[in-house]
């Protein structure tokens, strides 16, 4: 192109496939890089970045001259495409500087044409398409790579859009290694990356991660051999682990309720493969991967304290796009709600949403997402604040006081209701009893293999509707009988349907193909507080 003066104008275009994280999914971000020789020396960033954005500027400035290269001393425009979507984050600090690099012409001021630096030069034949390949990275200031959140996301992505692969700092790669069918490429600095897309090196390949074998090596934690006493309560997590249920486990201090609920992963199915990435993905786009896990290989168990907002156990944030909160961080697992009615009304109200639909929805003024909150909840309370039972009027006034911090909607939707009881000292010195976690965890996966050759991947908590009635059809008795419990106990619509959800997974737990009225009445029993109210 030739100026008005005459002289010619040289303006390169080069675009660098991306990803912006919008809640746990990867949304394909372009970063196009146009350098002008006419015009003043400056860098212009447009697509609704935010402040970590607009900042890296200053970071890929001190980061392109540590590893050898000249800032640009053109004209800039860096555009994050499409336009209207908010971008968030560090991660594309690396793609705009490598194509910064390779849109400015080499040895016209703005690269390192003969320099020292690996990936100085023009790019040879045969060098990786930039188009074609994913990248994603911060960089530091002397130009080392830093990682990001949401490798996971971004291999599925890159993946699903057909992509040749990924490059990413080397903490991201064994995450983003558990995509199969991706080419997954590390490096440390921003030189290497540059030298591998001029064809100067080839960056490392990261093997892919065999999900089933990392998950089948995973071990269970506490074992319910361990817990002493506690038969019925025992009984009550099995069912709600064969069938999804929530639960609430009310007794005294001391008794057993949080190692209970702690044991309860440990009789869960071990992941399949395709939970397993699930998982990983929320924890990566989280930033929860941490201790050098490239895989959750086992059922996630989260146990916030009473103290925490409604913000960090549903998710969200001040500014910015929503992250997930501790009901999504407990997808595929337990969430488990200690001290119960110590937690705040409004943040318990919050999980009235997740509780019934299996999902969260975040909306905000910048945009909204939805996140997965499919986990089993567990909840544990004292029968008074002072930790337990004291008799008479003013035990019963305690007790009622202590159980109205709690509204009527949550209980509601809480599946299961047990009664735990202090345990005896002479269980307490007597030797471990009972099944262990493997032989339980060996109940729960037969019965939910019954469920899933009759109902496909719905698990009993989830059934609705026609699919209720006709998989928990209940003969005259079992009718009658539930019919009953209705009048006298003043249960809702909801809690019906969850009796009766119960009754099917008590039948599926005993090897019944019928739901029976003994198992409509151990249902029953399960609801201790509509019993007392």
């Amino acid at each position: 192109m030739v100026g008005s003066d005459g002289a010619m104008i040289v303006r390169m275009l080069v675009t660098i496939p991306s990803f912006a994280l919008h809640g746990i999914d990867a949304v394909p971000c372009d970063v196009e890089v146009a350098v002008q020789s006419r015009g003043l020396p400056r860098i212009a960033l447009v697509g609704l970045p935010d402040a970590a954005i607009r900042e890296s500027i200053e970071r890929i400035r001190s980061a392109l001259e540590a590893c050898g290269f000249d800032p640009p001393r053109h004209r800039v425009t860096v555009s994050l495409a499409p336009a209207d979507l908010r971008k968030q984050g560090p991660g594309f600090d690396l793609p705009i500087a490598l194509g910064l690099l390779l849109a400015t012409p080499v040895g016209g001021g703005g690269g390192a044409a003969g320099g020292g630096a690996a990936g100085a030069g023009a790019v040879q034949p045969g060098a990786p398409n930039p188009g074609e390949w994913m990248v994603a990275g911060e960089l530091a200031l002397d130009g080392t790579l830093r990682p990001v959140r949401g490798a996971v996301s971004m291999a599925m992505l890159a993946r699903a859009r057909g992509a040749r692969g990924i490059v990413v700092p080397y903490e991201n790669g064994p995450e983003a290694a558990v995509v199969e069918g991706l080419d997954v490429r590390v490096a440390g600095a921003l030189d290497e990356v540059v030298a591998h897309f001029r064809g100067a090196l080839s960056l490392r390949a990261v093997p892919a991660v065999d999900v089933r074998a990392a998950v089948a090596a995973s071990e269970a934690g506490i074992d319910f051999r361990d817990v002493r006493g506690q038969a019925a309560a025992k009984r009550a997590l099995l069912v709600a682990a064969a069938g999804g249920h929530n639960a609430l486990l009310l007794g005294p201090a001391g008794c057993g309720k949080t190692m209970m609920a702690r044991a309860l992963p440990g009789i869960l199915p071990p992941l399949e493969p395709d939970e397993a990435l699930e998982v990983t993905r929320i924890l990566s786009a989280a930033g929860a991967l941490h201790g050098g896990r490239s895989l959750a290989t086992e059922r996630p168990f989260r146990a916030p304290h009473h103290t925490a907002s409604t913000v960090s156990l549903v998710g969200g944030g001040a500014a910015g796009l929503p992250r997930p909160g501790e009901v999504t961080l407990a997808h595929h697992g337990v969430l488990f709600l200690d001290e119960l009615p110590e937690f705040g009304r409004s943040a318990l109200e919050s999980l009235r949403e997740p509780l019934e639909d299996g999902f969260v929805t975040i909306a905000r003024a910048h945009g909204s997402a939805r996140f997965p909150a499919r986990s089993i909840v567990v909840a544990a309370m004292n029968p008074t604040a002072r930790g337990n039972r004291r008799g008479g009027d003013r035990g019963a006034r305690e007790e009622s006081a202590y159980m109205d911090r709690v509204s009527g909607p949550i209980v509601d939707r809480i599946d299961l209701h047990v009664e735990v009881a202090a345990v005896p000292i002479r269980l307490l010195a007597a030797a471990p009893a009972g099944e262990s976690s493997a032989a339980l965890r060996g109940r729960v996966a037969a019965a939910r293999a019954v469920q899933r050759a009759r109902q496909g991947e719905v698990l009993n908590a989830c059934l609705r509707g026609g699919a209720l009635d006709a998989h928990a059809a209940l003969d005259t008795d079992g009718r009658r009988l539930l019919e009953d419990a209705v009048e006298q106990l003043g249960l809702s619509a909801r809690a019906y349907d969850k009796v009766r959800r119960v009754a099917r997974t008590i039948a599926d737990v005993a090897g019944a193909a019928r739901v029976a009225p003994e198992h409509v009445a151990e249902a029953i029993q399960y609801r201790v507080l509509d019993r007392a109210a």
